[in-house]
């Protein structure tokens, strides 16, 4: 695949700047894609390497004093339909902050818990990151149900999509198998560790599925109460009397403090890249090492995706889907046939771990492949789809 995804820079560049870039590098790393597929442009480079046909995304820096930089090349960039996101900073200032030309786009009001979202933006824009924020919060309701439903209204509002059992799960459906469901669907499950809370049964059975899928978990560990042993991909926050409103942790109707939320926000967008490369990483595992076991000629792409050599103009593609398979997986990967060059690609083929989702699912998929270009082979279906194929 020769081509890059390009990530420019416009407007008063500075600090912000630079710390975006840094912070652009260390997610590449979590992905685990190698950093020359990407190319990074400014004003100073950009009619030298900007190319109108590869993925770009433009992150514009406003300018407080309303002085407008690179206004030439947005007009070029929006003709080609490029996405940009305007960061203004300072609430009602968009306008004054950000050229008249953008002002039809979505912009962000910075504040620097915002970072990790904008990077992520751009990662999301190039398809490297899911386009899906979805969160799950485990918690035990007799203990933490007041800061259960603070959390869900917050983390919505950050444009997550938050699963919570009281809010989340419509009446007649099949409880604890619709969770179990949801659960695999999520990058990052927000556990409330309070005292009680592995004297619950199901909530035991929440972190046993999460190291299963090897899920993230950003676990709030509640004052007087010792660190639990997690998954993998865990990141763990010792609560203080002082991160809750008025010192109170113990009452039902206990809440965080703003400061806190907006720091948990910021700590679960971060791990959402560290918990997609983990969750890759046992696909692509288990696949590559069955395709070795019966004799397949299999490598493993930059971009993440696995190739198989049938001849030497011919491949198969195999891409690990994080989640429940979509039809915009489907799409994406289709659209793939039509990046790719330098052979020809007989068959797309969706990977996915099929642990806990519902099987009326797994029947809608098994349809779907009767119908579309790009099938699906579910994890458990590994060993036996090798030796037929």
């Amino acid at each position: 695949m020769k081509y890059k995804y390009q990530l420019i820079l416009l407007g008063t560049l500075g600090d912000l700047s630079k710390r975006l870039l840094v912070l652009f590098d260390k997610k590449i790393k979590d992905l685990k894609l190698q950093k020359d597929a990407f190319n990074i442009i400014t004003e100073k480079n950009f009619f030298e390497d900007y190319t109108g046909n590869q993925p770009a995304f433009v992150i514009y820096f406003g300018n407080v004093d309303g002085k407008y930089n690179n206004i030439d090349i947005i007009q070029r960039l929006l003709k080609d339909g490029t996405m940009i996101l305007p960061v203004f900073f300072e609430e009602f200032c968009f306008e004054k902050h950000i050229p008249e030309i953008i002002r039809g786009q979505n912009g962000l009001l910075y504040d620097k818990s915002k970072e990790d979202k904008i990077v992520n933006l751009a990662l999301e824009s190039f398809e490297l990151l899911r386009s899906q924020r979805k969160v799950f919060v485990s918690y035990r309701r007799k203990e933490s149900s007041s800061v259960a439903i603070q959390l869900y209204e917050a983390l919505e509002r950050n444009n997550f999509d938050v699963f919570l059992d009281t809010h989340s799960i419509k009446q007649g459906e099949i409880f604890q198998d619709e969770l179990w469901h949801r659960m695999t669907d999520c990058d990052v499950i927000v556990l409330l560790n309070t005292k009680g809370f592995l004297e619950s049964r199901w909530c035991k059975e929440e972190i046993a599925e999460a190291n299963a899928k090897q899920i993230g978990i950003v676990q709030l560990v509640w004052p007087n109460h010792q660190l639990e042993k997690m998954a993998e991909v865990c990141l763990h926050m010792q609560l203080k009397n002082s991160h809750f409103s008025y010192c109170l942790f113990k009452n039902k109707y206990s809440k965080f403090k703003q400061s806190f939320i907006d720091e948990l926000a910021q700590n679960v967008e971060s791990i959402r890249a560290r918990n997609l490369a983990a969750r890759q990483d046992n696909l692509i595992t288990e696949f590559t090492n069955l395709a070795v076991k019966y004799g397949k000629k299999v490598n493993l792409q930059p971009e993440r995706f696995i190739t198989e050599e049938l001849t030497d103009s011919k491949r198969r593609i195999f891409i690990p889907t994080v989640g429940i398979p979509q039809s915009m997986n489907c799409y994406q990967s289709h659209e793939l046939k039509n990046q790719i060059k330098e052979y020809e690609v007989e068959s797309i083929h969706l990977i996915y771990d099929d642990l806990r989702i519902k099987d009326k699912w797994l029947k809608h998929l098994e349809w779907l492949n009767k119908y579309l270009e790009v099938k699906t082979i579910k994890k458990q279906d590994f060993d036996q789809w090798l030796q037929r194929n």
